[in-house]
């Protein structure tokens, strides 16, 4: 059963990163991948969201395979970070290269942070 909620979850994460990544880079006219830093801080985010409420006690095994595992898996993507960001630096926009790098470590990991608190100030 873990496993079919880990596909699942896995496969509507895949197809929601897809969305968001298309809208949002259509969006904006830059060489900047503006769709994957923003489907990895929304995957931080969620995944942050999801700890702080393990932490207060909740989170059942299927919830973390679903949302844990299978979607913020799937919707996040360290692969697609690092070829844009050697793309960007193949193109010569190295500051691009340097601020998507910057940018999305420093904003992941607030936006996970941010779960956390959130989650603590819901169900702490």
């Amino acid at each position: 059963m873990t496993t079919l909620l880990v596909m699942l979850g896995g496969a509507a994460g895949a197809v929601l990163r897809y969305l968001v990544d298309q809208r949002v880079q259509r969006r904006h006219d830059s060489v900047f991948p503006w769709g994957t830093l923003t489907v990895n801080v929304t995957g931080s985010a969620l995944l942050g969201l999801l700890a702080g409420w393990a932490l207060t006690g909740g989170e059942p095994g299927a919830v973390h395979a679903l949302v844990g595992v299978g979607l913020c898996g799937s919707l996040t993507t360290f692969s697609t970070f690092g070829y844009e960001t050697v793309r960007l630096l193949t193109e010569r926009a190295r500051l691009y290269a340097v601020l998507n790098v910057v940018i999305t470590v420093l904003a992941g990991f607030g936006a996970a942070a941010a779960g956390l608190v959130s989650a603590r100030a819901i169900w702490g």
